[in-house]
């Protein structure tokens, strides 16, 4: 159990998603979860309102594996391979957190000011979870793809639309965390 629960190394971590997508490239399939909301759209019958949804979801079947996988695989991890909830925070981000109004730094991994149940269901926390997914949405639509399949499947297969949308993600993240996240909090 030492093992699973310490930070694995590169030379770890870096071949075993070489071998999935291997393995996905082997099967003809691509690596990422966007797609999946298409998918589950069309399962509950978007097709009916709208032309884009009218696709077979069976040949997607793999990929809502996948899904039920991550939030599996999410939950064990959340439940029973988190060995301690204190991290190692730099003194200077511990200080402009707190200026921010965050409490309870470098004791938990998620911020109750963000991810507790009184922070969704207040207005402020509705609003932000609410654009935040309008945004995400709209922008994995319009990229093509989500993160994971852009930086992951498309940066391994040379694909030069990818590399752009990840150099536009992590743009948009400096952009979020220098100065909306400050004017939200």
């Amino acid at each position: 159990m030492d093992f699973i629960l310490q930070p694995w190394a590169w030379y770890v971590g870096g071949p075993l998603i070489a071998l999935s997508l291997f393995l996905y490239f082997y099967f003809g399939q691509n690596f990422g979860a966007s797609t999946n909301f298409e998918t589950l759209c069309t399962m509950a019958g978007a097709g009916k309102v709208s032309d884009y949804f009218k696709k077979d979801w069976k040949q997607r079947d793999f990929a809502l594996l996948f899904v039920v996988g991550l939030i599996i695989g999410g939950f064990i991890s959340a439940n029973f391979l988190t060995p301690n909830q204190a991290i190692d925070v730099n003194v200077s981000t511990m200080q402009e957190l707190s200026d921010l109004g965050f409490t309870n730094i470098a004791n938990q991994y998620f911020p109750d000011e963000i991810f507790s149940t009184d922070a969704l269901f207040s207005i402020k926390g509705f609003l932000i979870l609410f654009i935040s997914g309008v945004f995400v949405g709209f922008g994995t639509r319009y990229a093509g793809g989500c993160t994971s399949g852009h930086a992951i499947t498309g940066l391994s297969s040379l694909q030069l639309p990818s590399l752009l949308a990840v150099i536009g993600f992590f743009i948009g993240g400096i952009i979020a965390v220098w100065f909306i996240i400050p004017l939200l909090f």
